[in-house]
């Protein structure tokens, strides 16, 4: 591959999954400011309204580490691909919706879609640069995708006010029929390990995931010593402790516990845990 050809590809795989990332990203808070509009428009209770947040965010959270396995396996661009055409169809299924419950469906197949799309993007964009260049383009790519934190709630407000709600969603629809088949010509393909699919390690950190993100979002309105919530966190942790017990014995883990021995590692593990908590 010739200079300027190797070039451009890299600043193609940047753009591409910079752009994915941030309508992914924006999607989990675009819809804080048109609440208000939804509600009036669907007739939907508060409780709804809190849903069509939290079904996003919970899909997303809960097969984030799923999406990133099978990419692994079976093609990250593959995947990639798969879960921008899952974004946009939900999309669509969003600015269709003429009922909270269905708005609601589709926000959770959202998440489902951006669950794929965020962890490959970052890998992709990974695997096209070489580790002396790697930090400046995750860099950039975390900047653009940070964008959302701020232009989500504000962008949202404009759409909502200025045209309808429904087109906080129907502009993804030419932003990912222009990136996916750009993607499937200007992004080369990678794969992880050549290991298959670790099925119990899924089911755990899946269930694990479900548990404590559950907890987490009904505390304040349940209560944080209600059943609900308490059984929600307790099993939540018991599955994490089940989900590194397995890990540390499965032939092919979907997570190599080895890998925390890695100073670094372990370092922007714990960097990223304590900026997403904050946030």
């Amino acid at each position: 591959m010739t200079e300027p050809s190797e070039k451009a590809l890299k600043t193609w795989v940047l753009v591409l999954t910079s752009v994915a990332s941030l309508m992914v990203a924006l999607d989990a808070l675009v819809v804080t400011t048109a609440l208000s509009t939804i509600r009036i428009d669907l007739g939907a209770s508060i409780e709804a309204l809190q849903w069509t947040m939290n079904a996003y965010n919970l899909s997303f959270a809960v097969l984030l580490l799923t999406g990133a396995a099978l990419g692994d396996r079976l093609g990250r661009r593959r995947i990639f691909i798969a879960g921008l055409i899952l974004f946009v169809a939900a999309s669509a299924a969003c600015a269709l919706a003429r009922s909270a419950g269905f708005l609601i469906a589709a926000r959770a197949v959202q998440g489902a879609g951006a669950a794929l799309v965020m962890p490959l993007a970052m890998a992709l964009l990974s695997a096209a640069y070489p580790p002396q260049e790697r930090g400046k383009a995750l860099g950039i790519f975390s900047g653009l995708t940070g964008l959302a934190l701020i232009a989500g709630p504000v962008l949202g407000g404009v759409v909502a006010e200025g045209i309808a709600w429904q087109w906080i969603f129907w502009i993804n629809i030419p932003i990912g029929l222009v990136a996916i088949p750009l993607a499937r010509s200007r992004i080369p393909e990678s794969f992880g390990p050549a290991a298959a699919v670790d099925i119990p390690g899924v089911v755990l950190v899946t269930g694990a995931a479900l548990g404590l993100v559950w907890g987490l979002m009904r505390g304040n309105n349940a209560g944080w010593t209600s059943p609900e919530v308490a059984a929600a966190l307790v099993a939540g942790f018991l599955l994490a402790f089940a989900f590194v017990a397995w890990e540390l014995r499965a032939s092919a883990p979907m997570l190599p516990m080895r890998l925390f021995r890695s100073r670094a590692f372990s370092s922007g593990n714990a960097a990223s845990f304590l900026y997403s908590a904050s946030l």
